[in-house]
């Protein structure tokens, strides 16, 4: 029996308020953010056994911040905007004290000496961490696994995935676990588990979030394309956090300021693009359907959406391009051992060989020359997607071309998904994360309501770079017209 929180004037059960909602009954004292940690621990301590969510707890030292968040609010002080607001982080960012091991056995003793950046700012905002949230192991794969933690299930059906690499943190947000969350990006790995999970998640433009702690071995440089940003139950927890994480690092804070635009323009006026299918990942016919009912929306409401305009022609091309660029910054994070053996390895390599695993070993130990090549048409790409939005304000594109799958922890390369009855290599779902990831540019996913299998289907609003306020007011319209979230009917109490 979970112990009932003080009492709110909204409906929702108070696990599944946003943390919007929480922080103002703390700040006006309908609400103790003791009492509010008592009762998330408890459901913790109900459902977290099955679903493996959170796999790092730092109960007493949240309790103490709590209890001290209270004492400062009967005092008339408030620390911040999420004053008194408990939330986890995903397991790979930095936390005094607690570990930070991305899956890897060999580091399952390895405890943080210092904050993240993301951990430092929201404790400034006044919120109260209490725990980390289960990974993949090298936060490579769309399913939340390792031998360190075990495995995530999927708060919608249990032997489902949560997504990856951020499983943990959409698994605790659906469940009801936290209100806050944040997970980082590459592949899609804030993205699909918001997806799977019926969550808001953001991926932002490419170094608009300081990634300092986010690191194995306390880099601080982190590797190309990856970000990390918010994972919440409401668009407007996302700009919050936004607002609250998007600004320089203190090694550029001297010369560098940010001033994000917000989405004024009346949503008739808005013009939309929809990449709802392509031949190089072909998407399922229930996912597509969720797509369709938002567009639908969208056009009701006045917006104008064209099903077939595209920034560049060649899809497949970019994909290609994404997944070397990818596979080299991966690679970056191999050890001295691991990547002599791969230099060795792609050496030995038939020049007649150019199946998927010689592709991303040569992509891997790629030289500077070719890697630089590789940035050129990059940027070629990034201007495309500046032109086009010239003329579009957004594009709406599936995130995965399914829905949560059955667990699958065979060998990356014997892997396949299923979509409408046909196999496809597993990793080719990249592609609808890549469209972002590769370009620099920021993306929101939303709730677009379940599918035939009763699993939920998220969406994702792609943006001009730095449009990122742009993409979640956007969310935060459709949130307003219908499209948010709602708890897993087997957790909805």
């Amino acid at each position: 029996m979970l112990p009932a929180p003080s009492p709110s004037k909204t409906s929702i059960p108070i696990h599944y308020q946003s943390a919007t909602q929480l922080a103002q009954q703390i700040a006006r004292g309908a609400l103790r953010s003791r009492d509010l940690l008592e009762h998330l621990l408890a459901r913790v301590d109900a459902l977290n056994p099955e679903i493996n969510a959170i796999v790092v707890q730092d109960r007493e030292r949240a309790r103490r911040r709590a209890d001290a968040a209270d004492a400062a609010s009967a005092r008339g002080e408030r620390w911040g905007p999420l004053h008194g607001v408990p939330f986890t982080v995903k397991e790979s960012f930095d936390a005094r004290g607690l570990a930070t091991t991305f899956g890897f056995d060999a580091l399952k003793d390895h405890r943080a000496d210092a904050d993240s950046v993301v951990v430092q700012r929201l404790l400034s905002a006044g919120a109260v961490l209490f725990g980390k949230t289960n990974v993949p192991e090298a936060l490579a794969d769309f399913q939340s696994y390792n031998a360190v933690y075990g495995t995530t299930q999927n708060p919608w059906r249990s032997g489902h995935t949560p997504g990856g690499s951020s499983g943990g943190s959409a698994a605790a947000l659906a469940a009801g676990f936290t209100p806050l969350e944040m997970g980082s990006d590459i592949g899609g790995s804030i993205r699909n588990p918001a997806h799977f999970c019926g969550v808001f998640g953001h991926k932002p433009s490419f170094g608009l979030l300081p990634a300092r702690g986010h690191t194995i071995h306390g880099q601080l440089s982190g590797p190309d394309l990856a970000v990390v940003g918010p994972l919440a139950r409401s668009a407007t927890d996302l700009a919050l956090m936004l607002d609250l994480l998007a600004q320089p690092d203190e090694i550029d804070a001297a010369g560098l300021r940010v001033a994000l635009p917000r989405l004024n323009k009346p949503t008739a006026a808005l013009r939309i693009a929809v990449w709802d299918n392509d031949p190089v990942c072909p998407v399922s016919g229930a996912v597509r359907a969720r797509l369709a009912a938002v567009c639908e929306t969208l056009g009701a409401a006045g917006a104008s959406v064209d099903r077939h305009a595209r920034p560049f022609d060649d899809a497949a091309a970019a994909q290609v391009l994404y997944d070397q660029l990818l596979q080299s910054a991966m690679g970056g994070g191999l050890g001295d051992e691991a990547m002599a053996a791969a230099i060795q390895c792609a050496r030995g390599l038939s020049p007649d060989d150019n199946g998927p695993s010689a592709r991303v070993l040569r992509a891997q130990v790629m030289r500077q020359r070719e890697w630089s090549r590789h940035h050129e048409a990059r940027t070629q790409l990034r201007w495309a997607w500046h032109r086009f939005f010239q003329r579009f304000d957004f594009v709406l594109a599936p995130v995965m071309p399914v829905t949560a799958f059955a667990h699958d922890h065979g060998r990356f390369g014997q892997r396949s998904m299923t979509v409408d009855g046909r196999d496809q290599p597993y990793f080719d779902a990249t592609f609808w994360a890549g469209l972002a990831t590769l370009a620099y540019l920021p993306a929101t996913v939303l709730p677009a309501g379940p599918a035939e299998d009763g699993l939920p289907v998220g969406i994702q609003i792609i943006g001009p770079a730095y449009g990122d306020q742009l993409c979640i007011g956007l969310a935060q319209r459709l949130q307003a017209l219908g499209f948010g979230f709602a708890p897993p009917p087997a957790l909805a109490a």
